[in-house]
């Protein structure tokens, strides 16, 4: 339990990766993979079994087969018109095959935790390395972002391509009109007096840290799997309960001195700990 085999990124796209004149042959894979997530089936709870969910055509009062489908494109509300695969086919394109590069900005252009969607790499074919590694290397040298427009599973999508470790990063994004403004929020107007800006100041000071993603573990995966184990071997589950929420009102101020005193506190332990490793460092360079 706990484990699973890592699969070789398999393209879910192939096609061409256009940069001015230069013609890039390229695959497209997954970039994330949540196949190490908890996920759970329904079961009938008599028989223990999983639940088939089956296709049904409410008016007919029939079961389908996929086969027995058609595509319906709602125009207005309970009307549809049916288009085939080969209407798709059909459909004036060029981004169906190729990713056109609009042109290039600068990465702090893009607000990327709005507009950010999937993730994906985008790998060259073996005659296409040189005009690849050149454009890779170049994002990389300017810090600039790629803008391009592809399709992908039937719908037009608005893309941006980054250099990392030297590959290139395609993201999926958000079209502008998908995106609401925070003007839609309900967010009261408050004011904060200037002694609890420095002090908060002071605390994210105190609690900045270089991002390191392997010191994040998905604890509740963790939880549900200690459950399995002991399901499957009969034993007892014994969780931990979980710790209450703090109800108690208390002032801003206080409450944020506290926290300052609390990072202090975590930083000396940290340094008083890593101490040795550091001296023993020093000697062996010293020797």
């Amino acid at each position: 339990m706990g484990g699973y085999a890592r699969s070789m990124p398999r393209p879910i796209w192939r096609g061409v990766l256009s940069f001015g004149m230069v013609a890039i042959p390229v695959r497209l894979s997954l970039a994330t993979e949540t196949s190490a997530k908890v996920s759970f089936n329904m079961l009938c709870a008599e028989h223990r079994t999983r639940v088939n969910q089956k296709l049904w055509c409410a008016q007919g009062e029939h079961e389908l087969k996929r086969n027995e489908t058609v595509k319906g494109y709602e125009y207005e509300k309970g009307g549809y018109v049916i288009l085939e695969d080969a209407d798709l086919k059909e459909l004036p394109l060029r981004s169906s095959k190729t990713i056109d590069i609009a042109g290039f900005i600068k990465d702090s252009a893009l607000a990327g935790p709005l507009y950010y969607q999937g993730a994906y790499y985008l790998e060259p074919e073996k005659a296409a390395a040189k005009p690849y590694a050149l454009l890779t290397k170049t994002l990389a040298s300017t810090g600039r972002v790629a803008i391009a427009k592809f399709a992908l599973r039937e719908r037009e999508r608005l893309v941006s391509l980054r250099a990392i470790d030297g590959a290139l990063l395609l993201n999926t994004l958000h079209w502008p009109d998908e995106i609401r403004g925070v003007g839609e929020l309900d967010i009261p107007e408050v004011q904060v007096a200037p002694a609890e800006v420095t002090m908060a100041e002071s605390l994210v000071e105190m609690m900045a840290m270089e991002f390191d993603p392997a010191a994040f573990r998905d604890e509740y995966k963790d939880a549900v799997d200690r459950i399995v184990r002991a399901k499957v071997g009969g034993g007892e589950v014994v969780e931990a309960a979980e710790p209450a929420a703090e109800t108690t009102v208390i002032d801003l101020m206080d409450a944020l001195r506290a926290s300052v005193e609390k990072a202090k506190e975590r930083a000396k332990q940290t340094e008083k700990a890593e101490r040795p490793a550091k001296t023993a460092t020093a000697r062996r360079k010293a020797s």
